[in-house]
């Protein structure tokens, strides 16, 4: 059985060209990408060992091994950061007795203070799972309609793969969709991880299995929503990490004056009272 490790690794391999890294062709292969041999050879480890990594049968490569697994796959400071985190949560130490748990949802007061300085602005606080935790009045107009905070516990990742709504809400559904589930390899701990895909797997569907085991870094630009009023919205988006909760405040700001006056449109059209 493989694990988050082992299938990165064999991700990236599968995309690597080996005319890229100056690899002659060597006739036709049974799977696209780098060969494993290639792979181990440019490493300095042995296939064998590369293969047990790969298919999860070792969990615990020394970090000069991931470090040379890292030069050898090309990996950008992104993908080699994930490549350790991925290390981390598969070794053996964080691999016994994995009990699926919730994460916590409390926001420290003084984040939910900071996030009432925002007003009317458009923010929310989430945590690693896509859970909003909180939010503005701003965020909640550009919102309204689309049925992503009907719920008691609203969740971003549930929202994009279950509710038909969000296909046309996002855009980019597919950008958004393998930018979600790729940063839930960042959840605070493999339980938690677990915990959120036991319950989406059944109901999601192979299309967020499929995202959550490609791991392929995602492009992030600007977030564009069609809102169901007729509004075209373009916003950047600015991320605040709070790493004591493993939580983010992500501020969403208007990328061109259409979409500063379509906001404006929607929170005088929806007053809203609270948070």
């Amino acid at each position: 059985m493989g694990t988050p490790l082992g299938n990165f690794i064999r991700a990236k391999r599968d995309s690597i060209q080996p005319e890229s890294l100056g690899l002659p062709e060597r006739g036709r292969r049974r799977s696209p990408g780098l060969r494993r041999l290639d792979l181990a050879t440019w490493a300095g480890i042995s296939v064998e060992y590369l293969t047990r990594i790969e298919q999860g049968r070792d969990r615990n490569p020394s970090p000069s091994v991931i470090n040379a697994l890292a030069g050898a796959l090309r990996l950008d400071l992104p993908e080699h950061n994930r490549l350790r985190y991925l290390a981390k949560i598969t070794g053996d130490e964080c691999s016994v007795d994995i009990r699926p748990v919730p994460p916590p949802r409390d926001v420290r007061p003084s984040v939910l203070r900071t996030l009432r300085l925002l007003e009317p602005g458009v923010a929310i606080v989430t945590n690693r799972l896509g859970d909003i935790l909180a939010h503005t009045t701003g965020y909640q107009s550009v919102v309204t309609g689309t049925g992503l905070l009907d719920t008691a516990r609203p969740n971003l990742i549930r929202y994009l793969f279950t509710d038909p709504r969000a296909r046309t809400f996002f855009a980019d559904w597919d950008d958004i969709a393998n930018e979600q589930t790729f940063d839930l390899w960042q959840a605070p701990s493999l339980e938690n991880l677990e915990w959120l895909t036991a319950e989406l797997t059944p109901i999601a569907g192979p299309d967020f299995t499929r995202r959550l085991n490609r791991h392929l870094i995602p492009r992030r630009g600007v977030l564009r929503l069609d809102h169901p009023a007729g509004h075209r919205l373009r916003l950047h988006r600015e991320t605040l990490e709070l790493p004591a909760e493993s939580q983010q405040m992500v501020v969403f700001l208007p990328a061109d004056h259409q979409t500063t006056k379509a906001i404006d449109q929607l929170k005088a059209a929806r007053p809203i009272k609270g948070s």
